[in-house]
């Protein structure tokens, strides 16, 4: 069943690899359709029945033990829903943001400590993509596809995480090569990548007397070069499959000519990765709210109180109800964002729309799913005390709620009144 819907994923990529429009967006030119295509109907489905019947199952398991979840991986790998952004060139799939989007939904709805897991590779290889010569491309885009490896987006620090001009890391050119000193801090993959023989996408600062948009520069690091120091797995409140460490630099030669586009260009590379993905990090909280959902409505169609279904219950049935229309909401927002640069144009404000929105109310559904279990969601017997632990990060990383506030709201002066009207 799933290596047939893999066989038509694949047909899709190319067929669809010579424009940047998907179907989907492509439908939109002759009016407004939500329906998806029969290739995103076929993606859909194969993420979906591999959340199913290999994530979900697995899911309490990895959460106890805090474990990376290697081996899903290496099958999501073979399957094509790792690294689907990567173009045919360079031996990928080629998919849109649409695409990812689809499939970020589905791998969280089963655990997002594995969706985020896979999605990590997605963030460190978009300033490559958007950024990097086609042999860097070729090179390190290429090394992806060829083995089940991670890589990491090496951009926060202890000091910079909203404030990312406040990064200190360093890059002293000396020759041919550039000698790299700092550290970095709550890096996704950031130990697993360098286990598998991954790379890094590093921003350091070059120009210590430039302006943030000229000081940084964008460079691809090989995890394995010497001088690399990967501290202890950090503990975290949820998606605790999930490798979150700091990484420190001291000494590290890189190539000169491991620099992604010139020198000066690592601020803007790396912030113009998160236009990208973003939309698919919303999906993923659509897929923790629509799983939190599902969870509260089987169970209150089951327990019983007062001679009747707690479903039944007005209190309960319109908190069933505030979650569906978030969940819808969430995700029209979401799939607006990717529609946008899906057809090439900005989408840095819908971007952060779709995160915010996407975050904060999957936060409140997962809360309400607690709720509706009462004492019962308070413990591990049901997945949803997960699920809350598991949703806060959607509010942090890539960007806090209140940064994509900021924004939206400089957007939206801009734009000035009107400036929102379809």
């Amino acid at each position: 069943m799933l290596s047939r819907v893999s066989l038509r994923v694949s047909r899709f990529a190319r067929n669809t690899s010579n424009g940047r429009a998907s179907s989907f967006t492509r439908s939109m030119s002759g009016g407004v359709s939500f329906e998806l295509s029969e290739e995103q109907a076929a993606i859909r489905d194969l993420a979906r029945n591999f959340s199913r019947d290999v994530i979900i199952p697995q899911a309490a398991e990895l959460d106890k033990t805090m474990k990376f979840p290697q081996d899903i991986f290496k099958q999501a790998h073979e399957l094509g829903l790792v690294n689907c952004h990567v173009s045919e060139s360079c031996g990928g799939m080629g998919l849109h943001t649409l695409e990812g989007c689809i499939i970020a939904e589905e791998m969280a709805y089963g655990c997002s400590g594995v969706g985020t897991a896979i999605e990590a590779n997605t963030l460190a290889s978009m300033p490559v993509i958007l950024g990097a010569s086609e042999e860097q491309k070729k090179k390190y885009l290429g090394r992806l596809i060829d083995a089940p490896i991670q890589a990491a987006y090496c951009v926060s620090e202890a000091g910079a995480g909203s404030d990312v001009a406040a990064a200190a890391t360093t890059a002293e050119k000396k020759g041919d090569k550039y000698i790299l000193n700092g550290s970095k801090m709550w890096i996704t993959n950031g130990g697993v990548a360098q286990e598998s023989g991954g790379w890094y996408f590093v921003m350091a600062k070059t120009d210590p007397t430039a302006s943030a948009g000229k000081a940084f520069t964008g460079f691809i690091v090989d995890a394995q070069s010497p001088g690399v120091t990967v501290a202890p797995k950090l503990i975290n409140m949820g998606q605790r499959c999930s490798d979150t460490r700091p990484i420190f630099f001291d000494n590290v030669e890189v190539p000169a000519e491991n620099i992604i586009g010139q020198e000066g260009n690592g601020f803007k590379l790396a912030m113009g990765a998160f236009d990208n993905t973003r939309p698919p990090v919303a999906a993923g909280a659509v897929g923790v709210a629509r799983r939190a959902m599902d969870e509260a409505m089987q169970y209150a169609s089951e327990r019983k109180t007062m001679g009747t279904t707690i479903n039944q219950h007005q209190s309960v049935a319109f908190m069933l109800a505030d979650m569906a229309m978030n969940v819808e909401a969430g995700r029209m927002l979401t799939w607006k964002s990717a529609y946008e640069i899906d057809q090439g144009r900005s989408n840095t404000m819908y971007a952060s729309m779709a995160k915010a929105f996407a975050g904060d109310a999957c936060n409140k559904i997962v809360a309400d799913a607690v709720q509706i279990f009462g004492g019962a969601g308070f413990n591990t017997e049901y997945p949803v005390e997960k699920l809350m632990r598991d949703a806060k990060i959607y509010q942090l990383y890539e960007g806090t709620s209140q940064i994509q506030r900021v924004i939206i709201s400089r957007h939206m002066e801009a734009r000035g009144p009107g400036g929102l009207a379809p």
